[in-house]
């Protein structure tokens, strides 16, 4: 964030709140999306992305970036595979931190884990309680079923742009007749019913 951004932003208030939320903790396919939102001005509307209609989040979407500080982090599946889901999220929240001066900036964060990261209020349901955290819900879950749309076309065999990488029956059967496509988290324990042990394998 360069000093105009820096200035600007502290001209809101003493202190400011950053809302962080997630998308994409759970998919067995697709990236981790964390977002962190800081809001200009108050915004109609703000709620939980999952209550909220596509259109209602798209418009929302557009809103908050025009209103907004925000830094949003993507975390593929090789990396997931990597270094693990939560060290994932804490590699996202130190980020977010960092990206926004911790020392003047309030973070709290949807659910009741920190991941480790120092400096971070966790709150349950913050995402439906907290208009910046609610922004980000929503900037993080457009911006993680937009990429999933995009790999629906990459890989035509899986329904990425319907179940966005979660383990719906339909995405399970994918799985089973197709294999695995280099977006699947292969770390995770996909409970699939394939004859081919070769297949089997690559799960833990």
């Amino acid at each position: 964030m360069d000093n105009i951004k820096k200035k600007s932003l502290f001209e809101l208030e003493k202190r400011v709140i950053c809302g962080i939320d997630e998308a994409g903790r759970g998919p067995i396919a697709g990236p981790l999306v964390v977002a962190g939102v800081v809001l200009k001005r108050d915004l109609d509307g703000l709620k939980d992305s999952k209550k909220l209609t596509q259109k209602s989040r798209d418009r929302l979407f557009e809103e908050i970036i025009n209103n907004s500080f925000y830094h949003i982090v993507i975390i593929d599946s090789l990396e997931i595979d990597k270094n693990g889901l939560s060290k994932s999220i804490k590699q996202a929240l130190t980020e977010i931190k960092k990206y926004f001066l911790d020392d003047e900036v309030d973070f709290i964060f949807d659910g009741n884990s920190s991941f480790g990261v120092e400096g971070i209020t966790t709150i349950i349901k913050a995402d439906d309680k907290i208009p910046e955290v609610s922004a980000a819900s929503i900037l993080a879950k457009v911006t993680r079923d937009r990429l999933m749309e995009k790999y629906a076309k990459i890989y035509p065999s899986y329904s990425f742009d319907k179940h966005k990488g979660y383990c719906t029956k339909v995405h399970l059967k994918e799985v089973e007749s197709f294999g695995l496509c280099p977006i699947h988290r292969k770390s995770f324990n996909i409970p699939i019913k394939s004859k081919d042990k070769k297949d089997r394998k690559l799960f833990d």
